[in-house]
């Protein structure tokens, strides 16, 4: 499994590759995407979607993870980013592969295993689990990393069993043939 993970941002959007399994999962490529603040929003939109379109085709990704909306505490911090995720959602689409998305606490859960954890935290557990020598820098890029990673190690994980158990049906094994 190869996923592109995202963390979506206007003036520095964090992006990371990661490939493999659970147990061995590789860290393919990480960096940023940047953007000039000068720059009106309609052309930082195009150099994010171009941006993310060429990484999609780069690596030919089986899923794209993206950070899921958050309220900031600015409105319009909000409004900017969920135009950076539309875009990123765009190129996704346009190229054909899935995405799923992940809140923040959820990425801490998985990686660090506490939703409250701190940046550096994150970036220490995404070195551990990719066998680095450190975290990956900027922080933005760890953000990336560790947002591929989490849906490397959820996908890897068994199904969950259905609240109330497994239906009697599926409970036993059924003979096929003559008994």
């Amino acid at each position: 499994m190869r996923v592109l993970g995202i963390d979506p941002g206007t003036a520095v959007l964090g992006y990371g590759v990661v490939e493999g399994a659970a147990r061995q999962p590789r860290l393919l490529e990480c960096g940023t995407l940047e953007t000039t603040a000068r720059d009106p929003l309609p052309a930082r939109l195009r150099t994010i979607h171009d941006g993310i379109a060429a990484l999609i085709a780069r690596h030919r990704p089986d899923a794209v993870a993206v950070e899921s909306v958050f309220y900031a505490k600015n409105a319009r911090t909000t409004m900017v980013m969920s135009h950076a995720r539309g875009v990123i959602l765009l190129a996704a689409e346009e190229a054909g592969v899935p995405v799923v998305e992940y809140s923040p606490a959820m990425v801490k859960k998985a990686v660090v295993g506490r939703g409250a954890a701190l940046k550096p935290q994150v970036g220490y557990m995404v070195a551990q689990l990719l066998r680095l020598k450190s975290a990956p820098t900027p922080a933005d890029a760890a953000d990336g990393v560790a947002l591929a990673l989490t849906h490397v190690l959820r996908a890897s994980r068994p199904a969950p069993i259905p609240a109330g158990g497994i239906p009697r049906a599926a409970a036993r094994p059924r003979a096929i043939g003559p008994a």
